[in-house]
Formats: C-alpha cells, structure tokens, sequence
C-alpha cells in the first residue's frame, strides 16, 4: 500500500513539473477542481445515499442491525456510525464519510436476506475498518490529481489561452502529460483501493476473531451477485469502490481495473490470517 502510494506520488511530482516547466495556465482549473473535490470530501456521504436510495434508519426502526454495529463499535474503539438501508436483492455493503464522526454504514435488504448474523457481523466489521482506517478520505486525497488531469484532458484547449506557437505547445504538453497521469495515477489509484480491501479484511478478522465468518460471507455474495438482473448492477457500477464486492455487469473484468482483489485471493488471505489466530 505504501509503495503504491509512493509511486503515486512520483507520478504526480512529474506531472506538477510538466505543467511548471510549461507554464500551461492552469491555475484557474486547478482551483475548479479544488473546489470540486472539496465538495466531494465534505458531502460525500450524502452523494452516496443519494445515489443509491438509502435509508437512514433509527434503533427502533432496525434494533437488531444498531445492536450489532454497536457491539462492533466497542470492540474497534469506535463511535458508532449512522445507519441505513438500501432496498435492493443485490448483496452488498458499504461505508462512507469522511472520519469516523461523519461516517454512514448501509447495508442492503439482498445482504441480510443471504447472510446469517455470523457472516453479515464480518461484513459490518470489514466496512467498520474502513471507517477506522478514513479510507474515504485517503482516496480522495489520492485522486486529486488524477481529477485534475481528467479535467485538462477534457478541457486544456479552453484554458490554454493565447495564440503564440509556445502557447500551443504548452497547451499540447499539458495535454499530453495529463493523458499519462489520468491512466498511470487511475491504475495506480485501483490497485491502492484492493489493497485497502486486504486491510479492511484483516481488520474485520482481527474485530471479529473469525476470519472464515468474512470468507464465507464472500463466497456466498460472489456467488449470488451474477444472478442478480444486469440493470440492477448497472445501476450500482458507479459505487463499485465503496461496496464489499463490486457489482459487475460483465461476464469478468480485468483484475488490473479492478478496485478490489479476486474474491479467491482475498478469501486465501483470510485463511491464511486463520492459520496464524491458530498458531498465535
């Protein structure tokens, strides 16, 4: 995760130097997309519920589900988080807000439908770490400038300005240099976000103490998720960084573009974490 981030950051140092060495002027861009992100990572939370049809739901609406995030809560050292429901017979989980006192757990009618307490307490616990770990916040912080440069890419030749051929050029630089960072930073960026699912998976091991709990949760949702309609992942692609197990129209996708690791590498990992409670 660290080298990751680390070639992140290197990519992102060359692109900031391209731009510098052309003196492509970006500035008001730049402050566009600021703002944008911005509003991104302080309303994120109510973007996502939006989008997905939440339900915010208080402890006499759903008292068994807030007993077990609570329960969860204690035991991650956690503030309990607000909690809602999605009304959908796709399997699925996820968190989002930008620190622990902001953050939204949801889940879905088709995961509580599928799961027993056992399995659905691992999935909170996964979805709980990533509160802990602020993973929303350390992927937006990681996607700035791979917006910035989806943003040049889209719209260098507006903000470029002036007719000179070293105007055109630096236009054409920062275009071309934005089209490297957008694909470089975007994979970069996928591999970052499966990395996170691994550490959310052992800290829903750890929370739990029951790693096959979370592994067989996986199975069962990977299981049911390609006989779910294809309109109804469609609808949720866009959300596939924030769920437990993307949803994917497609018959397969390519692990690389991926934001999340093989569900048969990530179930090998939890057995291999229950190999070492085993031992310990």
């Amino acid at each position: 995760m660290l080298f990751t981030m680390f070639l992140l950051g290197l990519v992102y140092l060359a692109f900031l130097a391209i731009l510098a060495y052309e003196g492509a002027g970006l500035m008001v861009m730049l402050a566009f997309v600021s703002i944008f992100m911005l509003i991104q990572y302080f309303f994120s939370d109510r973007l996502v519920l939006m989008s997905m049809g939440a339900k915010i739901v208080s402890e006499s609406e759903e008292p068994e589900l807030h007993q077990m995030i609570s329960r969860l809560c204690a035991m991650a050292d956690l503030p309990k988080p607000r909690i809602a429901v999605v009304d959908t017979p796709m399997p699925n989980a996820f968190a989002t807000g930008r620190n622990p006192g902001n953050a939204v757990v949801a889940v879905t009618t088709g995961i509580r439908r599928q799961l027993n307490q056992a399995e659905l307490e691992a999935v909170l616990a996964h979805e709980l770490t990533h509160v802990k770990n602020r993973d929303v916040m350390v992927m937006t912080i990681a996607s700035f400038l791979s917006t910035v440069a989806f943003f040049i890419v889209r719209y260098s030749f507006f903000f470029g300005g002036g007719s000179s051929d070293r105007d055109k050029g630096g236009i054409w630089a920062a275009f071309l240099a934005s089209v490297i960072v957008w694909i470089l930073s975007s994979l970069l960026i996928r591999a970052l976000s499966r990395y996170r699912e691994f550490a959310a998976d052992r800290g829903s091991a750890v929370i739990t103490g029951q790693p096959s709990d979370l592994a067989s949760a996986l199975m069962k949702i990977s299981g049911v998720m390609p006989r779910i309609p294809k309109e109804d992942l469609r609808k949720a692609e866009g959300m596939n960084a924030f769920f437990i197990i993307p949803a994917v129209s497609g018959s397969s996708i390519m692990n690389l573009l991926s934001t999340h690791p093989p569900t048969e590498k990530r179930i090998a990992a939890l057995q291999k974490i229950e190999r070492e409670f085993e031992t310990a």
